[in-house]
């Protein structure tokens, strides 16, 4: 992932639409895991839209400031590339 704001937001961008997987900080020494597609990207957040079958709500938002301080991290889906990372 980049080591600035707008290259992680220009990262996202690339890749709305996509399926991720998303590891965050929960809390109390809990990792929370969750899948489902990257629905859009905003000035200041993005947005991922959960797998309905798997969660109890709807959509996600986090901040792009997460992603840089390593509270929130992003993987693309492996069926979608087996490489890369975002």
């Amino acid at each position: 992932m980049g080591k600035t704001l707008i290259e992680i937001k220009r990262t996202l961008d690339a890749n709305v639409g996509k399926r991720v997987t998303i590891k965050a900080n929960g809390g109390r020494r809990k990792t929370i895991e969750r899948s489902g597609l990257l629905e859009g990207t905003y000035p200041s957040v993005f947005i991922i839209k959960l797998d309905q079958d798997a969660h109890a709500f709807e959509r996600v938002s986090y901040s792009y400031t997460d992603v840089l301080t390593d509270t929130v991290q992003l993987s693309l889906s492996e069926e979608e590339t087996a490489t890369e990372s975002v």
